[in-house]
């Protein structure tokens, strides 16, 4: 639609409101409605929308450490510019319109701590060299026989699986619960997230979606969307789903996965792909995927950002835990899928379902040019087997506070995303590391109560 036809829908829409997010630090969307009149009023599409959502973290309690913003600033409002590419019809909201947006700072130029925006850039870059990147993001998640108010009486324990037992690719049980499936599928497209499958995962209640490739900012903004989306239209179920890296340490964690692949400027040709070379991937492939190798543990809070993400990271449970790389091997990080001219692509294995796929496929897009500017060589083999016990190259940081740390300090993460950027999501997530640690866990108590 152009935009005189978006703003003659939203004109007309008896509703007489528009729908508008934007995603903070952690990839939650934070938005509101406004009124048409509202809408109309923003010429030049920019709106105030208080700094705050990114001065506090996932459970509004505001960072003691910021220096972008807090008590200190005042919370002052910074201008959200919608993008009316993003423009879609809720179809579970009587088709009410919607818009993502950017944040920019007070002199008009791109916001150094928005998400889409630090995505946006790294695209820029990759434009600059040639490159047109195409991604795509699948997810695993679980879903529960829960609302938020059950859930939180009984004390966020023991929430009731929307199936019981494992079933990983059950035609029996996506036929059980098909009214929900059959709805995912429909309203995800009707709201512009078109979908490539989707199936039942191994564990109770959990389903697997892979959303249809994309240039890398839409492919972002679909990822974006389809985990509000998904709990949303399970709340209409009466539903509840979750994106937890790992809800329970005796089930399968959820996993994220970035595939990524970079085309000519034109988008007409995969210059991952090479007949003759080999694994029929090419030289510049090669180079991606050594940059994703040697900036991976510079830059893995942006692949797993959470306390509970690295319970996921752990040997024998279908995530990896070491610094490897093979074709068609799904216990090394990044898994190399070279099928042919249009499908050779690179999956960035590490990523969890609870990632902000802004940061993700920033991460792996920045660190994959990283190994082509400086010319880096694929001198490490493909691992073949187990890799797991592959430990030849090294293994991933094994806690937020210590890949956190990692991060701050490296000056390979500043040379791909800049040192605002840098200071201010890394203050961010040892902010997160700070409010677990000083919790007294169930763990803790059944351990040491009596015994100690």
């Amino acid at each position: 639609m152009t935009s005189a036809q978006i703003k003659e829908y939203i004109d007309q829409h008896p509703s007489g409101k528009v729908k508008l997010a934007a995603a903070d630090i952690d990839g939650i969307l934070r938005g509101k409605y406004i009124s048409t009149e509202k809408f109309n009023a923003l010429s030049t599409g920019a709106m105030g929308f208080c700094d705050v959502v990114f001065g506090w973290d996932m459970g509004d309690l505001a960072y003691e450490n910021s220096q972008f913003t807090g008590w200190h600033t005042g919370y002052p409002d910074m201008p959200l510019k919608l993008d009316f590419s993003t423009f879609r019809k809720v179809p579970w909201e009587d088709n009410v319109p919607f818009f993502l947006g950017d944040f920019y700072d007070a002199e008009d130029n791109p916001s150094s701590v928005c998400p889409r925006q630090l995505l946006r850039k790294v695209i820029g870059h990759c434009e600059e060299l040639g490159f047109k990147p195409f991604f795509s993001q699948e997810f695993e998640w679980f879903n529960f026989e829960e609302t938020a108010d059950s859930f939180a009486q009984k004390g966020y324990r023991d929430p009731k699986p929307l199936t019981p037992g494992m079933f990983g690719y059950s035609i029996l049980r996506s036929t059980l619960k098909n009214e929900f499936i059959s709805d995912l599928f429909r309203l995800l497209k009707q709201f512009d997230i078109p979908l490539e499958g989707l199936h039942t995962e191994t564990g109770p209640g959990v389903y697997e979606a892979a959303i249809t490739y994309s240039e890398a900012l839409e492919a972002a903004d679909r990822a974006v969307l389809f985990k509000t989306a998904v709990k949303e239209i399970a709340y209409k179920h009466g539903i509840m789903a979750t994106f937890m890296a790992k809800w329970n340490e005796n089930l399968p964690g959820c996993s994220g996965h970035v595939h990524q692949s970079l085309w000519d400027a034109e988008g007409k040709r995969n210059l991952f792909f090479e007949g003759e070379g080999t694994h029929k991937i090419s030289s510049l492939m090669q180079q991606y995927i050594a940059g994703q190798l040697h900036c991976l543990p510079h830059v893995l809070p942006m692949y797993a950002p959470t306390v509970n993400s690295y319970k996921r990271l752990v040997e024998g449970a279908w995530a990896p835990t070491t610094l490897t790389w093979g074709v068609d091997n799904r216990t090394v990080a990044l898994r190399v899928l070279s099928g042919g001219a249009k499908s050779t692509r690179l999956e960035t294995r590490v990523v969890g379902s609870d990632t902000n796929p802004y940061l993700a496929m920033a991460a792996c897009l920045a660190s994959g040019l990283y190994g082509i500017k400086h010319g880096l060589e694929l001198g490490q083999p493909a691992t073949v087997g187990n890799g797991y016990r592959d430990h030849s190259n090294g293994t991933l940081p094994v806690n937020l506070h210590e890949a956190t740390q990692q991060m701050k300090q490296s000056d390979v993460a500043k040379e791909l995303f800049g040192e605002a950027f840098v200071d201010h999501f890394c203050r961010t997530r040892e902010w997160e590391w700070q409010q677990f640690a000083k919790v007294v866990t169930d763990w803790e108590l059944r351990r040491y109560f009596e015994i100690i």
